[in-house]
């Protein structure tokens, strides 16, 4: 694999941070507060934090994208190379925690190289660090291949391999692996390593698994939800010295065990029968294309009230596509998929038939992307949707709302645009819009990620409750510790055969 992005070595940038804050229009409380920083150039910062302490703020303001005084307030300086941040963005390369949001142009090898041209690489230069850069990250697909067709871990690579590519002093990175299978998050950590040992960039990067980058940075800077920070150090001294502490705030620190639900042992066979998979071929109609490329087949399964189904694999075998067919919302590319009569209640066996509000109490879909799932300008009435469309009483919307609201910790930011919280409370949100309705199925696309340790353990246990209680759970992830603790069965799919495609007119299953 080619391993290096560029040759030239970079002058790394100097950040610093007096009494930094910014506070989110609309918000009563600052996302981050009372900030002194000093990073000095060539650091390799890991920054850490419980969920909502401000990290994803900081990182956009590093980046200066922000946004302006009509978006929130700011308070203090914050420097990049002694300027504001907002006027040092050609300094400044950052991966977005969500990776849809960074892809711009149709392939893949031209999104790459959208940057490298905005900083006005030479010509010559720009499609040898393209590709290199690709290939860095492990994403070996054809420099025409359309970005419409990626998966959501593979837009993660995409992303990196674009700002990698332009050779930035200064990488900012927010949670970069988080929707990466276990080989690929190796695999892109190595990949910054090296371009780093190259470069010599700055680095800050967060990461909720510390374990992941702990061997590869220099310093761990963890952020205060109350304002300024909490700790900060040579990487092993802060473990060892600040270890407990930092855990009971919910930092993932190495070898510090989890509370963890205990639940009652189930045969796979228990529980009633919800959905039949027979054979079933999953895929999806590309942009501007007659045909529908298959990306996972020969799929059997049993879906039961009572199990949890993880659905594991690498980056691009269809899991997300599986998902979105099981839920309904995808009409199969071939084989039979049945809903049980436990489940169908005389709405017909095909989910994909059925409408919205036949959904609702049925199958519940908690998206790959949590912001695909918000329709209202505050966080309560985001939740009161579904309850609303079930024309529940006031009273017990009200109850459903206020109950996931603590549950979940989003209790203090009920009020709030749901678009301004943090990566792990847009997932949460996400999670609860769906618990509202109380379906008997969920379907949920990387449930866990974002999360801080106690907020993992609180969804998890909410879960485990769910599942004793006789709801049935599809969960794609990557987190192995997930599967572990809540997993009845493992779906694994293999990696995504390539030229496999149908006719159109086959993808609906016919009654």
């Amino acid at each position: 694999m080619t391993t290096i992005i560029s040759d030239t070595r970079v002058t790394p940038a100097r950040i610093t941070a007096r009494g930094w804050g910014w506070r989110h229009a609309g918000r009563s409380r600052p996302a981050v507060s009372a900030l002194d920083l000093d990073i000095a150039p060539g650091e390799r910062v890991l920054l850490l934090g419980p969920s909502g302490a401000g990290k994803s703020t900081l990182m956009h303001a590093l980046a200066g994208v922000l946004g302006d005084d009509e978006d929130g307030d700011s308070a203090g300086d914050l420097l990049v190379d002694g300027r504001r941040a907002a006027d040092a963005r050609g300094r400044v390369g950052l991966v977005l925690q969500d990776p849809d949001s960074q892809v711009v142009l149709a392939r893949i090898g031209d999104d790459v190289a959208f940057g490298c041209e905005n900083l006005a690489v030479p010509r010559a230069e720009i499609w040898p660090r393209v590709r290199a850069a690709l290939a860095a990250v492990g994403l070996d697909l054809p420099l025409d291949h359309p970005t419409s067709a990626l998966s959501g871990g593979q837009k993660q690579r995409l992303a990196l391999a674009g700002v990698l590519a332009m050779s930035p002093g200064l990488l900012l990175l927010d949670e970069p692996t988080a929707n990466l299978d276990p080989a690929g998050v190796v695999e892109v950590r190595d990949a910054v390593v090296r371009g780093l040992d190259r470069s010599g960039a700055t680095l800050i990067v967060i990461e909720h698994r510390v374990a992941v980058w702990q061997d590869g940075v220099d310093r761990v800077i963890v952020l205060d939800p109350a304002g300024g920070v909490m700790a900060d150090g040579p990487t092993a001294q802060v473990l060892a010295n600040e270890g407990e502490r930092l855990s009971r705030a919910g930092v993932w620190v190495p070898n510090v065990a989890l509370q963890l639900p205990v639940r009652r042992a189930r045969p796979a066979e228990t529980g009633d029968l919800l959905l039949h998979a027979e054979e079933l071929m999953v895929g999806r109609v590309p942009f501007a294309r007659r045909r529908a490329e298959v990306v996972a087949r020969d799929i059997t399964l049993d879906i039961r009230s009572g199990l949890a189904t993880a659905v594991t694999g690498p980056n691009g075998a269809g899991k997300s596509t599986l998902a979105l067919t099981l839920a309904g919302l995808l009409a199969p590319a071939g084989g039979t998929l049945a809903a049980g009569s436990a489940l169908a209640n005389g709405v017909g066996s095909h989910p994909v038939r059925w409408r919205s509000t036949q959904l609702l109490t049925r199958i519940g879909t908690v998206f790959q992307d949590p912001e695909h799932q918000f329709l209202a300008a505050t966080v309560r009435d985001d939740l009161a949707i579904g309850p609303r469309a079930l024309h529940l009483s006031v009273a017990e919307q009200t109850t459903r709302v206020d109950e996931l609201l603590q549950r979940l910790r989003l209790d203090h930011l009920a009020e709030a645009n749901p678009f301004t919280l943090s990566g792990g409370e847009k997932r949460r949100l996400s999670v609860a819009t769906v618990l509202a309705t109380r379906p008997r199925l969920l379907v949920l696309d990387e449930p866990t990620f974002g999360q801080d340790s106690r907020t993992w353990q609180e969804l998890v246990l909410l879960l485990a409750e769910l599942l004793d209680d006789g709801t049935a759970l599809v969960a794609v992830t990557h987190d192995e510790q997930f599967v572990r603790t809540l997993a009845d069965v493992n779906c694994v799919l293999p990696a995504r055969l390539a030229n496999d495609s149908l006719p159109n007119d086959s993808l609906v299953d016919a009654p």
